[in-house]
């Protein structure tokens, strides 16, 4: 204790931990173990990353299928992709979920009595956010193949598929990270999810293709919606058709998410905890 602080009666300020980069990445990885094993103490979480996939994907083949396309197999190259980006976009709410589940309940500020990197549970929750994403995208795409759907592009577009979904959806968690650590009650981030996502994709080119019947004001919006060029893209990787155009568009557009969103989120994050 300094003798300023001593004569004032308070206690002197704790010295600022400085953390090497290597120790910062053990940190990220432990603190991402820890939040993958949490699912066997919460086994439903790991159920919803199952069903819900599986639901969606036998739900608009056999619902939706026929009257769209004709058939089963005519809509799955058409609507397994879509599937998949849109279940990317809800799975990344998770983060902001679970982020702000750990600072509600107080887990943050163990962690700030810890001598670890600061940010690494947040960047922690968001790596294993993104494995569960993966197996996620996986348990969609047997159900696809289990029910017909075939890859046209061989093993190379499946792997660049995965890349790219995986790569979108890293970025725009960061929309989620923003609610997470801003909202006051983890309910709120789920009604931001099903009240932003929803609307992003029906109103893009996941499930239907344009047509020349589609109007023109929902045609443009379909067209230069985010989660199009990303379905595009997708749809390109795994059945055939144009990659580069869509994927660059998609990528930027996953990029400005982070550009605008990573900082605030960091800045309210420190205000908060």
């Amino acid at each position: 204790m300094t003798a300023a602080s001593a004569a004032a009666g308070l206690p002197e300020a704790a010295p600022t931990r400085r953390v090497g980069l290597g120790v910062s990445a053990r940190n990220v990885a432990t603190l991402a173990w820890r939040n993958l094993v949490q699912i066997k103490h919460n086994p439903m979480e790991l159920l919803d990353l199952s069903i819900q996939p599986i639901m969606f994907v036998l739900l608009f083949a056999y619902v939706f299928g026929p009257p769209m396309a004709g058939s089963v197999d005519a809509y799955l190259p058409i609507v397994i992709p879509g599937i998949i980006a849109q279940n990317a976009l809800f799975a990344g709410m998770t983060t902001g979920y679970g982020l702000n589940v750990d600072i509600t309940k107080g887990v943050y500020d163990r962690f700030r009595s810890l001598p670890i990197a600061r940010g690494a549970p947040l960047f922690g929750r968001i790596i294993a956010d993104t494995v569960k994403q993966a197996w996620s995208m996986l348990v969609l795409l047997l159900v696809g193949f289990a029910i017909g759907f075939r890859i046209e592009t061989g093993p190379l577009g499946l792997l660049a598929a995965f890349g790219l979904i995986l790569l979108f959806a890293l970025l725009f968690t960061w929309i989620s990270v923003f609610v997470g650590v801003s909202v006051s009650e983890p309910e709120k981030v789920q009604i931001f999810g099903f009240t932003i996502i929803f609307p992003i994709t029906f109103l893009s080119t996941a499930f239907i293709k344009l047509s020349p019947g589609t109007p023109d004001w929902l045609a443009f919006v379909m067209r230069n919606n985010p989660l199009s060029q990303l379905v595009e893209s997708i749809r390109g990787l795994l059945v055939g058709g144009p990659v580069l155009e869509h994927a660059w568009i998609a990528v930027a557009w996953g990029a400005a998410f982070m550009a605008v969103f990573a900082p605030l989120s960091i800045r309210q994050l420190r205000r908060r905890v």
